[in-house]
């Protein structure tokens, strides 16, 4: 098995330092860059399995280094984890908002870093496994090529709001919370907010336009998708 490669993108040289040591250690490949533009041109020469990356970078920030990864198609599969020291739950929302697929404050401990990038990697080859492709109603999903049609006509959505709409067309029928949303779409923990749940189905609504109307408002509990595709 190949090994698996990390991206630092972190301009304090002792964080960076110490964070590459600890994966180093765990036996990844680790690469590390100063700013959000040194990663992106990293990137357009080698790809990796996982990126972390701070916030706080000269020049262009991480929220922005993260909006031109996942705008990216061909980056835009890569997980991210946020590290910074900006702990606000604004700061974190905008992150998961952005596609982020972890969030973690300093200080950290460097043991439990490993163990949840870990834990992104291992969901990252799950999702690997061929998918059939997924339609419901006038929505076609065509999962191996990231695309979402209505009616034969291409929508352009978000990785997160990709996966918001393949959940809720898998488990049709079946209402799911907020919280429940937040942990298979987020993979966070409901005490972080629920309201960007809310923000990305407003938003996957209008894309999706009239066919948007599918996904139900559960007063109280969630969201769901009506057995009943007409």
């Amino acid at each position: 098995m190949a090994q698996e490669s990390i991206l630092i993108v972190e301009d304090d040289q002792n964080i960076a330092k110490l964070v590459r040591y600890n994966f180093e250690k765990a036996g990844y490949r680790v690469f590390v860059t100063i700013t959000g533009e040194d990663a992106l041109d990293h990137l357009s020469r080698h790809m990796v399995d996982l990126i972390i990356l701070d916030l706080m970078l000269p020049k262009m920030d991480g929220f922005e280094t993260c909006r031109r990864l996942k705008d990216t198609t061909r980056l835009s599969s890569i997980p991210v984890m946020i590290l910074t020291a900006r702990g606000e739950e604004v700061d974190r929302v905008v992150g998961f908002e952005l596609g982020a697929d972890d969030y973690v404050v300093k200080p950290f401990s460097p043991r439990e870093l490993v163990l949840r990038a870990k834990t992104i990697l291992r969901r990252g080859q799950a999702r690997q496994k061929p998918k059939e492709n997924l339609s419901y109603g006038d929505i076609t999903i065509d999962i191996p090529r990231h695309r979402i049609s209505v009616k034969g006509k291409e929508i352009i959505v978000t990785p997160m709001e990709f996966k918001l709409l393949i959940i809720l067309v898998e488990r049709r029928g079946r209402v799911q919370s907020r919280e429940q949303l937040l942990s298979d779409v987020w993979n966070i923990e409901a005490d972080v907010t629920t309201r960007t749940v809310d923000t990305h189905v407003k938003r996957l609504r209008q894309k999706l336009g009239k066919a948007g109307n599918v996904i139900e408002t559960i007063r109280g509990l969630g969201y769901r998708l009506s057995d009943d595709e007409e």
